[in-house]
C-alpha cells in the first residue's frame, strides 16, 4: 500500500498563501510523498495529547495494527479498559489531503479550528509523524517546547522580513 515508514526531522514555517493555501516544507514533502509511494499524499489529524495537529505519509498507517494491539497489551496489564475499535477509529480517522508539486495544500477548516490555526503554520519534525501548530498555540506550551518555541519565532522574524522585501 505505502512505501517504507518514514521519519521526520527538522522545522518548518508557511503563511496561509494566496487561495488560502500552506506550503508543506520541502523537507517534510519529500519524506511524505516517499512514505505514500511516490503520490503527493499528506495524512493529517488532530494529535491525541497536544493542541496542534500531525502529518505523515500513508505508510505510517501499516504500523496501527501493531500499535493497538501493543495498546491493548499495556491497558490490560495496567488493569484498565481497552476498546480496540474506538482506537482502530481515532487511529484510522485521518484525512488525505492532496499537495502540488510545490507543497501547496489546503487545510480543511474542521481540523485548522481543532488547532486553533489562523495565518500560519509551525512544522516541527517528531519521528514517525511530524506536529503542525499554530505559532500562538506553540508558544502557551511548557518549558519541554522552548527550543521549538525559538525555532517558531526565528522563523516567524524570517517571514515577516521576507514580506517586507515583497
Amino acid at each position: 500500500m505505502a512505501g517504507a515508514p518514514s521519519n521526520y526531522w527538522g522545522q518548518g514555517f508557511s503563511p496561509r498563501g494566496e487561495k488560502n493555501r500552506f506550503v508543506l516544507p520541502a523537507d517534510f514533502r519529500a519524506a511524505v510523498k516517499d512514505a505514500s509511494q511516490g503520490q503527493r499524499v499528506l495524512c493529517l489529524d488532530r494529535h491525541h495529547k497536544f493542541p496542534c495537529l500531525t502529518g505523515f505519509g500513508l505508510s505510517r498507517v501499516e504500523t496501527f495494527p501493531a500499535r493497538i494491539a501493543r495498546e491493548e497489551e499495556m491497558a490490560f496489564k495496567r488493569g484498565e479498559d481497552f476498546d480496540p475499535d474506538t482506537r482502530a477509529a481515532q487511529l484510522y480517522g485521518f484525512l488525505r489531503a492532496s499537495f502540488d508539486e510545490s507543497g501547496r495544500f489546503i487545510l480543511p477548516d474542521h481540523l485548522g479550528e481543532q488547532a486553533r490555526v489562523d495565518d500560519a503554520l509551525y512544522f516541527h519534525g517528531g519521528g514517525e509523524f511530524f506536529t503542525i501548530w499554530a505559532p500562538e498555540v506553540l508558544f502557551t506550551m511548557d518549558s519541554g517546547w522552548d527550543g521549538a518555541k525559538a525555532t517558531c519565532r526565528a522563523l516567524l522574524a524570517e517571514a515577516a522580513q521576507k514580506g517586507k522585501r515583497k
